[in-house]
């Protein structure tokens, strides 16, 4: 579709959540599945969309300090094809290059304990958060640069190594840093899950040198650019991305297309045949797109069918490009699965993110979204609804299809990690008991006091993971 829309244009998604359909909840919370359109392919021109009513550059930076309205947004332009996170940096001279300390210039011993991880890149284990700190923050360049390079698919498709840099550092600014959850960390999190899929014996003996660069790329770029909140918050505040992409999958198709820009803007693809390069883009798209939680069911149904009748083809493409699809879905919302203390951390950033969504739109006097008012919420009923009604029935399904120790492990981390929320949300459960009778300053104090010493002083409340989250 063209880039000329205006906001009388746009088709307004009504959202409701029906509370007494607890799998509807968890699956709309982060969109409106009632609107489907097609967008168009061209790289989003932003100078074309001011900010509407609220700037999420600044949301949680001017939190305390004033509100934000329309009448500022002329003094905010945006420029083309800068990201809200690049359009932060004022000289474009610093384009492409780290923020931070470059990795050759680390310590020696930081680079080593890096080198020693990566090799045990494909372990379930792997720790992303350690991984980050050893590299200095560059997690996602690297971990990506070095299984690009591993696959062979430099050489292979003759990328020049410096577009190939300069990209994933791009790549790697484009996450907001500020995000809880949704940054940088996260996108390397899901890139290392997906190649821990992709080696799965039923996938690795079948997927073509072009799948697997696909996949990859999808998994490093699939949350590029995310503001930090979800799409619902996007409509009620006429946000030019949900106007641009008429309320349907805003965010993932913002993430695709921000992807299509940078790899247009780096050249990355430019020495291929025009046709090839496009395709890639639209298949790349295809993939980020799988990721709209809304469409859970459509895509679990889909694959629940495929297994019942055994009719998936894995010399046929378009069956190998599904399983990317439900592959890079498993590695988004792969949280719960994770082993306990990566998953818990998992979820107290998602928590984090979403619970200052919800203060947002308190200071905005919006509607507080469902699972994002910190008062109404806590962390294990919420992760527990979750793992049951999100990551419980797409991980059995994969599973079936991959019946590997990997698929047994995350399952067996997921039985485990609902038993440890169960086990915290009773403790609070007694905890609360506990209060309730007491009437005095001093009774009230005395129970807090043992409320905090009874969950490791950690009162943080939780929401679904990985999705759009996603």
């Amino acid at each position: 579709m063209g880039l000329s829309i205006t906001v009388h244009q746009m088709r307004r998604g009504a959202i409701s959540y029906d509370s007494s359909d607890q799998t509807a909840l968890y699956i709309r919370m982060l969109g409106d599945v009632r609107v489907r359109s097609q967008v168009g392919f061209e790289p989003e021109r932003r100078s074309s969309h001011p900010y509407l009513y609220i700037d999420f550059r600044t949301l949680h930076t001017r939190l305390g300090c004033g509100s934000t309205s329309a009448s500022s947004a002329p003094e905010r332009r945006v420029h083309r094809l800068l990201s809200f996170q690049r359009y932060l940096h004022s000289s474009r001279l610093l384009r492409g290059v780290p923020q931070q300390i470059p990795l050759h210039i680390l310590d020696e011993d930081y680079t080593g304990q890096a080198r020693c991880m990566l090799e045990k890149v494909g372990n379930w284990n792997f720790d992303i958060f350690l991984f980050d700190r050893l590299t200095n923050g560059n997690s996602l360049i690297t971990l990506t640069f070095h299984l690009l390079n591993q696959y062979g698919l430099v050489e292979l498709y003759q990328l020049d190594m410096v577009k190939l840099w300069r990209f994933l550092v791009m790549v790697q600014e484009d996450y907001h840093s500020d995000n809880p959850y949704h940054n940088a960390i996260h996108a390397a999190d899901v890139t290392q899950a997906m190649y821990c899929y992709m080696r799965e014996p039923m996938l690795a003996k079948s997927l073509t040198s072009r799948d697997i660069l696909l996949g990859l790329l999808a998994a490093a770029t699939h949350d590029l650019d995310h503001p930090g909140v979800n799409q619902p918050f996007l409509i009620k505040t006429d946000h030019y991305l949900a106007t641009l992409y008429r309320n349907t999958s805003v965010l993932e198709n913002h993430h695709w297309k921000s992807a299509v820009g940078l790899l247009r803007e780096t050249g990355l693809f430019s020495h291929l045949p025009a046709e090839d390069s496009l395709n890639m883009e639209r298949e790349l798209g295809s993939l980020i797109l799988a990721t709209d939680i809304s469409r859970q069911n459509d895509y679990l149904s889909k694959f629940r069918l495929h297994l019942d009748q055994e009719n998936l083809c894995l010399s046929n493409a378009s069956h190998r490009h599904f399983l990317l699809q439900m592959a890079l879905k498993c590695a988004d919302i792969c949280n719960p699965c994770r082993p306990w203390e990566l998953s818990k951390q998992w979820s107290e950033k998602v928590t984090k993110e979403f619970f200052q969504q919800g203060d947002i739109e308190k200071k905005h006097k919006l509607e507080v979204s469902p699972l994002c008012d910190r008062v109404a919420n806590t962390v294990g009923n919420i992760q527990m609804g979750f793992m049951t009604y999100v990551a419980e029935p797409l991980f059995a399904e994969w599973a079936r299809f991959s019946d590997t120790r990997l698929s047994q492990t995350m399952l067996g981390h997921m039985g485990l990690n609902k038993a440890s929320w169960s086990g915290l949300q009773q403790e609070q459960t007694s905890v609360t008991e506990e209060v309730e009778p007491s009437t005095t300053g001093t009774d009230v104090e005395d129970a807090a006091a043992r409320k905090d010493g009874n969950t490791g002083g950690t009162s943080s409340k939780e929401i679904p993971q990985g999705s759009r989250e996603s």
